[in-house]
């Protein structure tokens, strides 16, 4: 079963997400930076926290994890460090500082693509290429969900659709949406007042998922257990 890490809002035309906010999950212990507090974060992008009150200390121990995982392989896990010579891993950084100590949250990236995933296998998937195709970038890491703009009219559209009973496929624009439509009539009765309401909070489940494509460590026990060992490893 799917763990919903984090909770959505919609404000001012943004869904956001509040990672800043997310707790660690699983406390873990750098070799040689056993003084920096070290945590997997309770996300669905796989991130690893780091605290301290020392700057340059965190950055250390930053640098080491970073090292680490550019030449991390687990193919159990589905992370390959390259593959024909082609280097997969990195990461994106965060840092702030909260009462006075400094966090970096490390959030773990791989760029593998297959046949069936031929954008990368840590990317939105094509099944909600409709409502996000692009990759996930540092904005999106942190919560904040970079929508395309087609997306205004097309969502307007497929509100005033679902509350008239029409019919999406008819509609060249908006067919593209019709499978998600079909699924959400499913769930929901759609009239004129409420439909425009649904599908922004629906549209923020879509990111939440998408942000789970992303994340080369699942929210599941078997997820955890992958991440733990790459942790143990550094």
């Amino acid at each position: 079963q799917r763990q919903m890490c984090i909770r959505d809002s919609y404000q001012g035309g943004h869904y956001t997400f509040a990672m800043a906010r997310a707790n660690m999950e699983e406390h873990c212990t750098l070799h040689g930076f056993e003084d920096v507090e070290a945590g997997i974060l309770n996300w669905p992008v796989s991130v690893l926290r780091l605290r301290h009150k020392n700057p340059d200390r965190l950055i250390d121990a930053a640098d080491h994890v970073l090292k680490a995982w550019r030449s991390y392989t687990d193919e159990d896990a589905f992370i390959f460090a390259e593959t024909d010579g082609e280097p997969h891993n990195t990461i994106t950084p965060i840092a702030r500082c909260v009462d006075g100590v400094y966090e970096l949250d490390l959030a773990l990236r791989n760029n593998i693509t297959t046949e069936k995933y031929p954008l990368g296998v840590y990317h939105p998937h094509d099944e909600y290429h409709h409502i996000k195709k692009e990759n996930i970038g540092l904005i999106e890491v942190m919560g904040l969900a970079v929508l395309p703009a087609r997306l205004k009219a097309e969502l307007n559209g497929v509100a005033r659709a679902l509350a008239r009973g029409e019919d999406l496929r008819a509609d060249e624009t908006l067919a593209k949406h019709a499978d998600w439509a079909e699924e959400l009539k499913a769930r929901y009765t759609f009239t004129e007042e409420n439909a425009e309401e649904i599908l922004r909070r629906e549209v923020g489940v879509v990111f939440a998922t998408v942000l789970e494509h992303a994340g080369v460590y699942k929210c599941t026990p078997e997820g955890r257990e992958a991440f733990l060992r790459f942790v143990q490893s550094v």
